[in-house]
């Protein structure tokens, strides 16, 4: 069985986000450069209820990990 490919504004959608690209170009930038040593769960923007998503979706292995690993880099770049 093949896994569900996710696109980058699903993830924005499921977070409850703007998931256009203007607003998904306007999070990143309000939010980068996330320092290395704070992870992407624990970053200090995230609601309970999406540090919660998060978390679940890292310790279930969910589909979702490609998509974590392209915000997480994303947030890391300055912009």
């Amino acid at each position: 069985m093949e896994a569900p490919n996710h696109k980058f504004s699903e993830l924005f959608k499921q977070l409850g986000l703007p998931d256009d690209p203007v607003g998904i170009d306007q999070f990143i930038t309000s939010h980068s450069p996330l320092k290395n040593e704070i992870k992407l769960v624990d970053a200090p923007f995230w609601t309970d209820a999406q540090k919660t998503f998060l978390k679940d979706s890292i310790e279930e292995d969910a589909d979702w990990a490609v998509m974590f690993d392209q915000l997480n880099e994303a947030l890391r770049n300055k912009r």
